[in-house]
């Protein structure tokens, strides 16, 4: 049997067991994807023993995402740009380390609004934190002209255009909503309007009515910064899509097969996050 898990402290909030799951069953491997709680005190120890305890890789997620990166070979260039790691895998006993966020984000994207185009365009990123160097650096990889920044803490924001350069820019929390006038595409990648959190306020008058919305967040499954823009008429993606496709490649690292998302998946995991949804 191969084994695979999902790490983070705490873990129980995870979804990626149903995805997993659910393409195990699809694809009839023999195979097994669990929970794993790993204290941060209990990571490198836990990494190094990944080959021993009979696994072929994990996930990775908070808060061990930037650490793990620390204790791994780096697989590719776009890890090394990013600084975190999000899957990780066995080979030959060595321990590979990869991030899948940002094509996640950009099939969710292609999948949802296909006919947004990215290249030459100007983009606009609420956050600064992990999930928005995956995001900016996949925009910046497709073409994307500008990718305009906006963070509560202006430090990170500097960080993220020292790591990326000329075509990120910097701009103030407060003065997010000035600079969505001539973007195609504005994602928030904060916490904020996840359930539990506080909304997302932005004032979206000077957006574009052909610019698309999407949010990384996906509980609730639509967020109001989506909802708000949707009543409005522009195109919203929805953050459960990102979700999905980041865990393809992790799949076939380590179970030798390539799933799809399918609107099937889409939904059983749509339904365990709102019991009453409908598509």
């Amino acid at each position: 049997m191969i084994k695979a898990c999902v790490i983070g402290w705490p873990i129980s909030q995870s979804r990626s067991p149903l995805i997993h799951g659910y393409w195990l069953r699809k694809y009839g491997i023999d195979g097994s994807y669990t929970r794993q709680p790993v204290e941060p005190a209990e990571l490198a120890a836990f990494i190094a023993g990944l080959a021993s305890s009979g696994y072929a890789g994990c996930n990775v997620t908070i808060p061990h995402k930037e650490a793990v990166f620390e204790m791994v070979a780096r697989a590719d260039d776009t890890t090394q740009r990013i600084g975190a790691v999000n899957t990780v895998y066995v080979r030959d006993r060595k321990i590979f380390g990869t991030n899948t966020d940002g094509e996640g984000f950009l099939n969710n994207l292609r999948s949802a609004a296909p006919r947004l185009t990215l290249a030459n365009g100007r983009a606009v990123v609420l956050g600064a934190g992990g999930a928005s160097l995956a995001v900016v650096n996949a925009l910046l990889e497709h073409g994307v002209a500008e990718v305009a920044v906006a963070n509560r803490t202006a430090d990170k924001t500097e960080q993220l255009r020292r790591r990326f350069g000329s075509r990120v820019t910097a701009i103030g929390w407060t003065e997010a909503s000035d600079h969505l006038g001539d973007c195609s595409l504005l994602v928030n990648t904060t916490s904020l309007g996840m359930k539990g959190q506080p909304d997302l306020t932005i004032d979206l008058s000077r957006l574009s009515g052909t610019a698309v919305v999407t949010d990384i967040v996906y509980t609730p499954l639509r967020t109001k910064l989506l909802a708000d823009a949707a009543a409005r008429g522009n195109q919203v993606v929805e953050g459960l899509g990102m979700l999905l496709h980041q865990a393809v490649r992790g799949f076939s690292l380590w179970f030798g097969v390539t799933p799809r998302v399918t609107e099937e998946l889409h939904d059983l995991v749509a339904r365990d996050i709102d019991p009453e949804f409908r598509r």
